[in-house]
This record gives C-alpha cells, sequence and structure tokens, in this order.
C-alpha cells in the first residue's frame, strides 16, 4: 500500500540530502560514523529533551543551561536530572536511527523528524517526520521497526 505522505517524505528527503551536501544547513548528518540528526542549530530533537519523553510522556523542551555534546550533536535537556540520567546510559534515551524519521528509515532513506512526532516502543524512542506520518507507521510498527533495523546500518555507513 503507497502511502499519501510518501511522495512527501520522498521530496523532503531529497531537500534535506542536498542540503547536507551543500551544506545550507537544513539538517543531516553530524558525524560520518554515526549520524544523529540535527536542526540548523546542530540541536538534536530540535532541543527537546529525550529524557522527558520517558519520564514525562511528552516532549518538553530543553534548555540552553543543560546542554551536552554527544555523537556530535548538541542535546538538550529540561532539568539536570534529566542530563545526569542521559550521561549514565545515552543509549536508553537517545532515538533510534540517529533521531531520523523512522518510517523514511524503515523504507530506505532519511527525513528529518519533529518532536511531537514521537513512540515508545519496548522502551526504545522512535521519531517520525510529522503526525501524519507517524499514523502511517502506526499501521505496522513491529514490521517497521524489523525493516528499519535491517536498512538503518546501510543509511548509516553512507
Amino acid at each position: 500500500m503507497t502511502s499519501p505522505v510518501a511522495p512527501l517524505i520522498n521530496r523532503r528527503a531529497l531537500l534535506i540530502g542536498a542540503s547536507a551536501v551543500a551544506a545550507v544547513g537544513i539538517g543531516g548528518p553530524v558525524s560520518a560514523a554515526e549520524p544523529v540528526w540535527t536542526n540548523f542549530w546542530g540541536l538534536a530533537i530540535r532541543g527537546y529533551d529525550p529524557v522527558a519523553y520517558f519520564s514525562d510522556g511528552k516532549p518538553v523542551e530543553g534548555l540552553k543551561a543543560h546542554e551536552i555534546e554527544w555523537m556530535g550533536a548538541s542535546w538538550r535537556f529540561a532539568t539536570a536530572e534529566n542530563k545526569n540520567k542521559f550521561l549514565a546510559d545515552p543509549e536508553a534515551f537517545a532515538p533510534q536511527y540517529g533521531g531520523y524519521c523512522a518510517w523514511a528509515v524503515a523504507n530506505g532513506y532519511t527525513a528529518s523528524t519533529v518532536p511531537e512526532a514521537w513512540e515508545i516502543v519496548d522502551g526504545k524512542l522512535y521519531l517520525n517526520y510529522s503526525l501524519g506520518v507517524r499514523e502511517t507507521w502506526r499501521q505496522d510498527i513491529p514490521g517497521n521497526i524489523r525493516k528499519g533495523d535491517a536498512k538503518w546500518p546501510g543509511l548509516r555507513e553512507g
């Protein structure tokens, strides 16, 4: 089944890729070894607190006062406690696929994400391009995760 959002995402993914190559700054990987999607300012998850998804059950903006560098990106946290939790085990809180759109990765490419389009599945945070794309991804979460897990290593490398 083809999703009505697929053409939109494909165009957006092409723009992101072109912009990253041109270094215009729309977003893109900040490290060739382990890409993390960042916005123009180098912020992972657009500056939202990854720990808050787990502790508060919603996206919460992080503060510059609680900012760290990890995997070539700046990560912000709403509280010092959340920052310390992340520092103790970043892999437990960082979004899957470097914060790129889970639906896009499952379909073989990368796309940016918005903090509001999220889901925690089996203790892992997944982000999506938009709320609409998240709904498409939710139609087969286990299948999309299997496909994403299989395709991410190839996308990550190049």
